[in-house]
């Protein structure tokens, strides 16, 4: 009993065990040489006097920069900036005997040679527009040709350019600019509401045109005869004194049921 327990403690005092949780990778280093072999997760035993067991995350991981990036027209353009990858996990092994365990300053400096290429392309204001969605996929695209070069097994998968601060002068330039465009736009729509507004009017007009013409196209002789008793037919039934002048060719109401004809001379 007493060699057993001098045995386990020899073995416990030469070998240990690291324990590799989920979204990690764990490969051990024997003097100074990687295992081929990676653990995804569970526990490692290893010799602490001749080996050691590294710990990698697999999980997406953000490198955060803030960086003052240069423009075409050679202006300065400070930002924030978000890096998003992560470590292949057959692939790490591959990645710490090239890089080591400090790869993300080699990502870091990756991005500074690609953004700098990239920006001096593009004007300041496009950093601040639309543009900026394929600023950042050009400079992702340089990234990647670029660690290729350095290792295997860094997948980038992305690169974010946030807050945006373009020099003072520039930016005033640029809100100066977008408000005369909105005044533009304001206008062109007043005009495009005055214009349709004339042209209302203008086809309501020749609308009452065209009816009035219709109507005295069908006001015949005979019509304006009828029309002519029936207006002296009413002014025959009211009781108050009336005087009625015509040509003597129109019909005369003088009384409740009789029709004259008198003409004034």
């Amino acid at each position: 009993m007493k060699n057993l327990g001098i045995l386990i403690l020899v073995v416990g005092f030469f070998s240990s065990c690291a324990v590799v949780r989920p979204g990690e990778v764990g490969i051990k280093q024997t003097l100074g040489k990687l295992s081929k072999e990676t653990k995804t997760q569970g526990t490692v035993i290893y010799n602490p006097l001749t080996s050691k067991v590294l710990i990698e995350s697999t999980k997406t991981k953000n490198i955060k920069l803030f960086l003052s990036l240069p423009s075409k027209e050679g202006l300065s353009v400070n930002s924030e900036i978000s890096i998003l990858y992560r470590l292949e996990a057959n692939k790490v092994a591959s990645v710490l005997e090239n890089l080591g365990q400090d790869y993300e300053s080699v990502i870091t400096s990756v991005f500074r040679s690609a953004a700098s290429d990239v920006c001096a392309q593009f004007f300041a204001k496009d950093m601040h527009s639309g543009m900026r969605s394929i600023i950042e996929l050009e400079i992702l695209k340089k990234m990647k040709i670029n660690l290729e070069k350095q290792a295997d097994g860094i997948e980038l998968i992305g690169v974010l350019m946030k807050q945006i601060q373009l020099p003072a002068g520039l930016a005033q330039s640029i809100e100066r600019k977008l408000q005369a465009e909105q005044d533009a736009m304001r206008l062109k729509f007043v005009l495009e509401q005055e214009t349709l507004e004339a042209e209302r009017k203008i086809i309501n007009a020749k609308g009452e045109r065209d009816a009035q013409l219709i109507i005295a196209e069908g006001l015949t002789p005979g019509i304006l005869k009828l029309k002519a008793i029936e207006a002296f037919r009413e002014l025959a039934r009211s009781a108050n004194a009336k005087t009625i002048i015509t040509d003597g060719k129109t019909p005369l109401i003088v009384g409740a049921d009789e029709i004259k004809t008198k003409k004034e001379e």
